[in-house]
C-alpha cells in the first residue's frame, strides 16, 4: 500500500502543480487512496519532496534533485562548522576545539566525512581528538578544516 501511495504521489506532483498537503490529500482521495495528512507528511519527507517556485511564480511540490548523500553531507558539514571554534595538530593527532556541549555532534559529523588516514576519533564536551596514521595527514586535514571554518565565516559577513 505504501509503495502504491508514494508512486501515486510522485505521479500527481509531476502531473499537477500541487502546492499544499491538503491539495495532495484531495487528489490522492480522488484516486481512491484513503490517507491522512500525517501519512502524507511522512511520505513527503521520505520521498524528499520539496517546494519549488514554478514558472507562474507559485510554489509547487517537486522531488529534490540533490542526491541523498549530498544532502546529508551538507547537513553534517553545517553541524561541524557551526560547532568547531579552532583546530590544531601535534604529531599525528588533530585537536578540534568546539563550543561547550557540541563536540560529540561535531565528531559524528567529522567521522561521516570519511577522511583518508583517520584511525579514530574521540569527543569530550568541547574537544575532539582525531588520530591519523601520519603527521602529514593530520596537517593536511587541519588545513582543510581551517578552510571550512574560514569559508563559513565569510558567508556570515
Amino acid at each position: 500500500m505504501k509503495k502504491k501511495r508514494q508512486k501515486r504521489i510522485l505521479q500527481l506532483i509531476a502531473e499537477y502543480d500541487i502546492s499544499t498537503q491538503e491539495e495532495l490529500l484531495r487528489r490522492l482521495r480522488e484516486s481512491g487512496l484513503d490517507v491522512t495528512q500525517a501519512t502524507i507528511s511522512r511520505d513527503i519527507k521520505e520521498l524528499r519532496i520539496v517546494k519549488l517556485m514554478g514558472e507562474n511564480g507559485q510554489y509547487r511540490y517537486a522531488v529534490s534533485d540533490k542526491p541523498r548523500e549530498e544532502h546529508l553531507e551538507n547537513k553534517f558539514r553545517s553541524i561541524f562548522v557551526h560547532s568547531v571554534k579552532s583546530t590544531d595538530y601535534a604529531g599525528n593527532t588533530l585537536v578540534l576545539r568546539c563550543y561547550n556541549g557540541m563536540a560529540q555532534a561535531a565528531c559524528a559529523a567529522f567521522d561521516s566525512m570519511h577522511w583518508d588516514g583517520l584511525v579514530g576519533s574521540l569527543a569530550g564536551d568541547d574537544t575532539i581528538f582525531a588520530l591519523f596514521r601520519t603527521s602529514q595527514q593530520a596537517a593536511e586535514i587541519q588545513k582543510t578544516v581551517q578552510s571550512f571554518l574560514r569559508e563559513d565565516a565569510s558567508k556570515e559577513v
